[in-house]
């Protein structure tokens, strides 16, 4: 059935029953630099709103977060996405996934269109010291880049997920680096850092974790605790829970409070902590079936489950402790939110999903109206109000009476039903028709931010060549055998210019020799594979339950082809071998091209 297209004021005052339309956008006053809050915003990656002692779970021990809902606010109906890159992308623009490009996880699909503002746009506006230390996961190559988004200093990974999170291979502003210790220990330290040298002027610190998403790792100071001791909350359906990933998941969760405890040490320590906002969420429902408060779904649903998780405000002074909402709220809020108590404009004209809500942090807000929230994953939509949850199905559940989703109420409450089927046709008619198919290049050659790199995520193989895991976020390219093969990136030269090109490879003794061509248009550069290079597979030893679909590491060493000169344009970068003197070509986990002054 074709549904007429809604203006945007219509569609916002027919599914937000005026809430949004009365609050977006905010464009407060803005407060004199020494009176702005600093942010500090925590996001772990695949925590489920049980993984928490806060919200009844005896299974493990989470003093830390807990304290910021106890000293704090605790958001009890908090929505976002399905899956990882969407709820990032809402967290930053205030706008639901699909309006900025984001519909997947990993090959392109998880980039954050660059004419979308972000959070870090208008903290950075409002001269906020900006970071980002973490899974950024909206894009890697510049200016899809957390440098070119309003963040001035990163430290992290781009990609979906890591495949080790021990002393890993990171990036720092666009250069390769190696990491020290356990990954969300590290990432910490260099938050901590941060904070420590913009403690005289505001600062935006945005910590979003990388766990517990898998691969399941966590030092053993923290998996001991859990190694033999009883899971004595289980998920609603028992049979599906894998003990072994509940316990590292639930230490990993311990880790990650650990670490919070440690920001907010060092807040307290600087005596920043009264005029530090800290903001504690998750980017989705959990990644195993265990104990999740007997809700319906996990992690890629858009059911209950899927995409309500845990959310703890705290602002000393500014918001009452121990105070409990329990109206319906999500990460598209956030950037509305936090510009508003800031007293800074939002930057960027483009209309806002989210709304503030301030009043639910300092007030009362008892005329709170009610509103939608709408979840979305691979065409699936459903949408939750105060009371209700229409499913992807059409099936409608009373939220307040059923929690778990079990009884269908669409026959006994039709109006209901029909009303957020419409609404549901309505948000799939503005917003999904705004994402049209992705024909985006990955684009190298700013002269702002010179180095891009190309992984072998984003790269397509061809002949023989194959990745080294079905997942493609932290592969890299092997059984490189023939002449035939070759591996090609969609790209986009923004500038022309000289560039040096630098493969990262392994390759055994045994092999060494092959001659490889890298070329793009007209201009090629040739390199040969003189040195050996044949470091382990990493990842495995650390390893507490079983990976699936991610692939192992290794440590991939750089070669130099050279410099060639690319002319502004877009165009296929082909990489391929002009003889295969032994069994294989390389292993090839990337392509760095660097536009040279």
């Amino acid at each position: 059935m074709k549904h007429s297209r809604l203006t945007r004021r219509d569609f916002l005052r027919s599914a937000c029953a005026g809430a949004l339309a009365a609050a977006v956008p905010i464009h407060g006053q803005a407060a004199s630099t020494n009176e702005r809050p600093n942010i500090v915003v925590i996001l772990t990656d695949d925590q489920g709103w049980g993984d928490l002692s806060l919200h009844g779970n005896v299974n493990l021990a989470t003093p830390n977060v807990d304290s910021l809902a106890r000293d704090g606010a605790m958001f009890d109906r908090f929505f976002v996405c399905a899956v990882c890159a969407p709820t990032r992308a809402e967290f930053l623009t205030g706008r639901y996934h699909p309006r900025g490009g984001v519909h997947g996880v990993t090959t392109g699909a998880e980039r954050l269109n660059v004419d979308e503002k972000t959070i870090g746009d208008t903290f950075k506006a409002a001269g906020y010291a900006t970071a980002a230390f973490g899974k950024w996961h909206n894009g890697t190559q510049y200016p899809y880049h957390p440098n070119g988004r309003g963040f001035d200093e990163y430290y992290g990974f781009c990609s979906g997920h890591w495949g080790n999170y021990f002393d890993p291979i990171l990036e720092h502003n666009g250069k390769i680096v190696r990491g020290k210790g356990y990954i969300i220990d590290d990432l910490t330290d260099h938050a901590l850092e941060f904070i420590e040298q913009n403690r005289n002027r505001p600062f935006f610190c945005y910590l979003p974790y990388n766990t517990p998403h898998s691969p399941m790792q966590v030092p053993d100071h923290f998996f001991d605790r859990f190694k033999h001791n009883p899971i004595k909350m289980r998920n609603r359906d028992p049979q599906n829970e894998q003990l072994e990933k509940t316990r590292c998941a639930l230490a990993m969760c311990e880790n990650i409070d650990w670490n919070v405890g440690r920001v907010l040490k060092k807040l307290e320590d600087l005596k920043l902590a009264s005029n530090t906002i800290v903001i504690y969420f998750s980017d989705n429902g959990p990644n195993s079936w265990r104990w999740n408060g007997g809700m319906k779904g996990r992690k890629g649903s858009t059911d209950e489950g899927g995409v309500r998780v845990p959310c703890a405000i705290r602002w000393p002074g500014h918001i009452k402790p121990g105070k409990k909402i329990s109206r319906i709220a999500g990460a598209i809020d956030l950037l509305p939110t936090l510009a508003d108590v800031a007293g800074i404009k939002i930057v960027g004209s483009k209309p806002l999903d989210g709304i503030s809500i301030k009043p639910l942090l300092l007030t009362e807000a008892k005329n709170w109206p009610d509103r939608m929230i709408f979840s979305h994953q691979r065409g699936r939509i459903s949408v939750r109000t105060q009371r209700y949850r229409l499913d992807h199905t059409g099936k409608l559940f009373d939220m307040k009476n059923d929690p778990g989703q079990n009884r269908d109420i669409s026959k006994d409450k039709p109006q209901v039903a029909e009303r957020l089927r419409k609404a549901v046709a309505r948000w799939k008619d503005e917003v999904l028709a705004e994402s049209p198919k992705d024909d985006r290049p990955f684009p190298v050659g700013y002269a702002a931010f010179p180095t891009a790199l190309l992984p072998a995520r984003d790269g397509i193989p061809h002949g023989n060549v194959r990745r080294s895991a079905k997942a493609p976020n932290c592969s890299y390219f092997t059984n490189w055998i023939s002449q035939t093969d070759k591996i090609t990136w969609d790209i986009e030269v923004a500038s022309s210019g000289n560039f040096e090109a630098v493969v990262y490879y392994t390759c055994p003794v045994n092999d060494v020799g092959s001659t490889v061509e890298l070329s793009f248009d007209d201009s090629r550069i040739r390199g040969k594979v003189i040195e050996p290079h044949d470091p382990p597979s990493v990842g495995a030893e650390f390893d507490r339950f079983d990976r699936g679909s991610e692939s192992f590491v290794k440590d991939f060493r750089p070669l130099r082809l050279g410099v060639f000169r690319l002319e502004k344009g877009r165009g296929e970068l082909t990489l391929r071998a002009l003889d295969v003197p032994g069994k294989q070509v390389m292993d090839v986990r990337l392509v760095a091209l660097t536009l040279l002054k």
